[in-house]
């Protein structure tokens, strides 16, 4: 590695500096919207459980040098020139991913956790051929099968579901496999609030000869510090996104455990090398490299012994987030929680998903409209919102915290008219109210990695 020295800093800090005060004087219009945008972050609550708070030091790469790079193919294998610290980059990327994960293998090149998914799947399947994942109702995600996804589109999609208890079907599964034959097996979710049982889902992947890939996009957090159980050497392939608990830039990681050097589904090429080679040449080309340096930076915040109390602070805040739901009556999908996640039934409360979203928003609270197992109401309206604690971990909440979130958005739910699925009128005594509450709280539990907010 190159070192580091008090020039190389000095270089760095003045093109900061540099860049924003070009951006505020040639273009202030954006620079004022980017403020605004800085602004209400730091006076909302982001109950959001599909994103995090990145770390500056990550941020920051996003907006280096490397992209102004080329560079195709991977590290001491590049297609162009002038690519020596972009290898370096990009390896101390590899390296960090693997050490946090306990992984063999890392591609840190994929854009998404959406093409990290697609790489899997056109890496094992054919057009039509069979893939068995979890139903968008039940918690999966769209890339696990969806109709309105390519992967529901290209392939016989079979879902699978939860039992009368809400948890996964695990028999049901099994016995789906044995049935459709599938050759690749989802498992992973993306508002499934408890634990998964990765060897179960292994077990039943290698009774029918399928290959097992674990989207721990949701979880990856808790994965990496070991608040969940660890999928790396139970799937052949796990995948997940940065941004979402893993406090970085966004982008995309693949990952194959102990399995990385067995040949692939093309008999000829190891799973590693399969990936390389789907992600580069056949999916994408030159790579963001600039990311790959937010991807790095943010492995090594998660790779901190400070990452792992953030991670049990997240699953200690949900829990009492849960328990605060149900202490107003609310019903708390899944019976509570075993990670980040809270999904909440709210058309028991006579409101539908989309207008308690949007009335929460009105008072400075984000949450997300989300179906609930068996929903009748179509996603663009649904019966329940997804919340999570990504977000407020970083606050530095207590669970005591929890029961005065709640509150508020009680108050705001019951004062909330609905006046169609899709529309709704809020009493403008409530709104004060809890907008005051939540400036309250946002001031009280700061973003703590954030530089406070200057009029």
């Amino acid at each position: 590695m190159t070192d580091t020295t008090t020039s190389t800093q000095t270089n760095l800090g003045r093109f900061v500096e540099a860049a924003v005060e070009r951006l505020r004087e040639q273009d202030p219009e954006l620079y004022g919207i980017l403020d605004a945008e800085y602004r209400r972050q730091a006076g909302v609550l982001s109950m959001v459980a599909s994103s995090s708070v990145a770390d500056p030091s990550a941020l920051i790469c996003e907006a280096m040098t490397p992209m102004n790079v080329t560079a195709e193919g991977y590290p001491g294998r590049r297609f162009h020139a002038g690519c020596r610290y972009i290898d370096e980059i990009e390896q101390l990327a590899i390296d960090r991913v693997c050490k946090v994960f306990g992984a063999r293998y890392a591609n840190v090149q994929v854009m998404t956790a959406t093409s990290a998914n697609e790489v899997v799947m056109f890496s094992c399947l054919k057009a039509g051929e069979t893939l068995l994942g979890m139903q968008l109702d039940s918690g999966g995600h769209l890339t696990h099968g969806s109709p309105a996804s390519i992967s529901g589109q290209v392939f016989n999609a079979v879902g699978y579901g939860l039992d009368g208890s809400e948890r996964i079907d695990y028999d049901k599964v099994q016995e789906l496999a044995r049935q459709h034959r599938p050759k690749l097996l989802i498992c992973g979710t993306t508002a499934y609030a408890r634990e998964i049982d990765w060897s179960r889902f292994r077990a039943i992947a290698d009774e029918v000869g399928a290959w097992m890939l674990a989207d721990i996009t949701h979880i990856a957090g808790l994965v990496a510090a070991g608040v969940h159980s660890s999928p790396i050497d139970h799937a052949h392939f796990t995948t997940t996104c940065t941004h979402k608990q893993l406090y970085g830039g966004r982008g995309g990681l693949v990952m194959i455990g102990k399995d990385a050097d067995m040949i692939g589904p093309d008999g000829k090429r190891t799973l590693a090398q399969t990936i390389d080679k789907m992600v580069f040449p056949f999916f994408q080309g030159a790579p963001n490299q600039s990311s790959i340096a937010a991807k790095a930076r943010g492995m090594g915040f998660v790779g901190s012994p400070q990452f792992k109390a953030v991670a049990q602070r997240v699953v200690k805040l949900s829990s009492a987030l849960a328990e605060a739901f149900k202490a107003k009556g609310y019903r708390v999908v899944f019976g509570g929680t075993d990670n980040h996640i809270v999904v909440v039934d709210v058309a028991q409360k006579g409101i539908t998903g989309v207008n308690a979203e949007k009335a929460l928003e009105d008072c400075g609270i984000v949450v997300n409209k989300n179906r609930i197992p068996f929903d009748t109401r179509p996603p663009t309206v649904t019966s329940g919102i997804r919340l999570g604690t990504n977000g407020l971990a970083i606050r530095e909440m207590e669970p005591e915290d929890m029961v005065e979130c709640v509150d508020v958005i009680h108050d705001i739910l019951t004062h909330t008219r609905q006046d169609s699925d899709k529309t709704y009128t809020i009493e403008p005594d409530t709104k004060a109210a809890a907008l005051a509450a939540v400036a309250a709280l946002c001031t009280r539990r700061p973003i703590t990695t954030y530089p406070p907010v200057r009029d």
